[in-house]
């Protein structure tokens, strides 16, 4: 095994330029209006300045005007839908990101009807019945909360309470400043929104200590000025939020900009080999079919799909560099799309459609069928399987995008564990280094594993334990949430340590994941593609989690010392159960992973071990 941990690079993720303009000319047409899918050219819901409407492409450079055409050529009025059902500040920002989210799905608002274009949506809004809403408004989740469209300008200028307020304080409250509600400014506070900020906690004690500050001089206005720090605070932390989860956004795609990447994933013949199979392996599924590929990175799976004989290929990714690639790659292959010629050959090869954009915003970008592909494919996985949380835009596109029934490939994902030896540490290196002991050496660098994981290839040898499933997922029906799970990895000794007399020693686990375009999709031919410590190695080689000190274990047969602790020599363990949770971390496109383990002996005496906190 190799002495190092490989550097994390990024898995491949998704999409997004931003939105544009529909058309719905042939919408009627169902499913022919695959043929006149259109991309409309300039993004707006980026750049350009001003407000967006939150039904067109129309922008405006005040709330009030905004507001006021809503009202006015949607039938939208927001004031009045506001203030009968009582929106506090909260409700108002929930309100608009349901909107948007329901305008992206070209449905009404008010009434949920689903429409096949913009045109037809706008054509249809109508005056809501407040009355009809209050008490079961569908914007009540928190999710709600989040800004559905990145750098939303509406929700940092939404002032709708202001006026009022700025009469009772008697003296206008300027935007990115709290008032004293003495006639004196408490200091700006939104030089914070110019830098990467941690998470929230800092900008909320600054309020908590404006607040505190003011109110023990015995203003009266204490109530009035945690309203508006509450507000402000309520603004920043959203703010703050969306623009750390771009710039890591952006520092991913920006990764994915790189040859080498894609030179290393290319060059995984059990990855390329997996997908190539399942999409040529499987003539039944793909011919004839429309497909979405979701992260196409060069285009190497679009490229498997036109082989295969799809109608239509529409590839998305969020790097601007790769999807000129992934354009000039289908080209240069005579697989690109020409909407010039479009009418003049009905079977031409010429299905490939490459759009910049994430996944959750491709239908800002392009005129398509709702829920419109036959086939969606993505390369998503990541280190441990879920690393990079790109599997949630994956679940996006398929409830958004994929026919009913729709196949979605792999459509199965199995993490499994085994426990490791000695071999799988670099303790043998560090014991005999050109002649000399450097065991001191190796003592700290496997107690340093202890706190942070390992990527890295471990061959079978040094696997000491049987193999068992911690999770699986179903792709074709899983919810976001699923991604989140706490399991457990209950082990005993392989077959051929627990034939060896004495004491072997576990040093940790170590997980791995296999994918499945298993018969349900694939009928001609189903494929599993494994990163197993057992089959040939991958890219994406096995994650290892170093134990704070090894357990010691044998078979059934051997007789414990009671008065010795569980997972020694003299009492070794004959089952290793390891309580694993893996959920998404804090920190954007991150996971943590905790691993509590416990030790049985033979006679069921058991001893646990602290819990070990893990972060990739």
């Amino acid at each position: 095994m190799a002495t190092h941990a490989r550097e994390l690079p990024p898995k491949q993720e998704l999409l997004r330029d931003d939105g544009e303009d529909y058309e719905d000319d042939e919408e009627e047409e169902g499913e022919e209006g695959w043929d006149d899918w259109e991309s409309d050219g300039e993004d707006p819901a980026g750049g350009g300045g001003g407000l967006l409407c939150l039904f067109c492409s129309s922008r405006f450079d005040s709330e009030g005007s905004l507001f006021a055409h809503c009202g006015s050529e949607h039938r939208f009025d927001f004031q009045k839908v506001v203030r009968e059902l009582g929106l506090d500040f909260y409700g108002c920002i929930k309100l608009i990101n349901f909107v948007r989210s329901k305008v992206a799905e070209n449905k009404c608002w008010s009434c949920g009807q689903a429409f096949p274009g913009n045109n037809g949506l706008c054509s249809h809004l109508h005056v809501a019945e407040v009355s009809q809403l209050e008490g079961k408004v569908p914007w009540a989740e928190d999710s709600y909360l989040k800004p559905f469209m990145e750098d939303d300008s509406l929700l940092h200028s939404l002032s709708i309470f202001d006026d009022d307020e700025e009469e009772d304080c008697g003296m206008p409250v300027e935007r990115g400043e709290c008032s004293a509600g003495n006639g004196r400014s408490a200091g700006p506070q939104g030089n914070g929104l110019n830098t990467v900020i941690d998470d929230c906690s800092g900008i909320s004690a600054r309020f908590e200590k404006a607040v505190s500050t003011e109110s023990a001089g015995g203003n009266n206005n204490g109530s009035l000025l945690e309203e508006q720090t509450d507000r402000q605070l309520k603004i920043t932390c959203a703010s703050v939020t969306a623009k750390e989860i771009k710039t890591v956004d952006d520092n991913y795609f920006g990764s994915y900009s790189s040859f080498g990447i894609h030179r290393e994933m290319l060059g995984d013949k059990v990855r390329t080999d997996a997908y190539r199979d399942a999409l040529l392996g499987n003539p039944s599924l793909m011919n004839e079919a429309t497909v979405l590929d979701v992260g196409c990175g060069t285009g190497i799976l679009s490229l498997f799909a036109a082989k295969a004989g799809a109608s239509k290929v529409i590839a998305v990714d969020g790097s601007a560099k790769m999807s000129s690639v992934a354009t000039e790659v289908a080209k240069i292959n005579g697989l690109l799309y020409d909407e010039t010629t479009k009418n003049e050959q009905y079977c031409s090869p010429q299905v490939i459609s490459v759009v910049h954009t994430k996944a959750e915003e491709l239908n800002h970008k392009l005129l398509i069928p709702p829920n419109g592909f036959d086939v969606l494919v993505s390369e998503w996985m990541g280190y441990c399987l879920l690393y990079e949380s790109m599997l949630s835009s994956v679940i996006y596109a398929r409830d958004h995008f994929l026919k009913p029934g729709g196949a979605i490939l792999p459509d199965t994902a199995t993490i499994l564990g085994a426990g490791f030896g000695r071999g799988g540490t670099s303790l043998p290196f560090w014991e005999n280094v050109y002649g000399f002991d450097m065991s001191c050496i190796g003592k700290e660098v496997t107690g340093s594993s202890a706190r942070f994981p390992l990527v890295d290839i471990l061959p079978s040898h040094d696997i000491v334990t049987d193999t068992a499933v911690l999770h699986s997922f179903d792709l074709a029906s899983m919810k976001e949430n699923d991604m989140d799970f706490t399991s457990s990895l209950e082990l005993g000794l392989s077959g051929s340590d627990a034939a060896v007399p004495g004491v072997t020693w576990c040093y940790g686990i170590v997980l791995w994941f296999d994918t499945g375009f298993t018969d349900r999709f694939c009928k001609d031919k189903p494929v599993v593609l494994s990163t197993s410590p057992f089959s040939t190695p991958t890219h994406w080689s096995q994650t290892i989690f170093t134990f704070e000190e090894p357990i010691a274990m044998t078979n059934e047969e051997s007789v414990a010392d009671s008065s010795a602790s569980v997972g020694t020599v003299d009492c070794p363990a004959v089952t290793v159960r390891s309580r694993i949770s893996i959920v998404r971390a804090s920190e954007h496109r991150s996971i943590d992973i905790s691993i509590e383990t416990t030790g049985i002996s033979s006679d069921g005496r058991k001893r646990s071990w602290p819990a070990q906190i893990f972060n990739l």
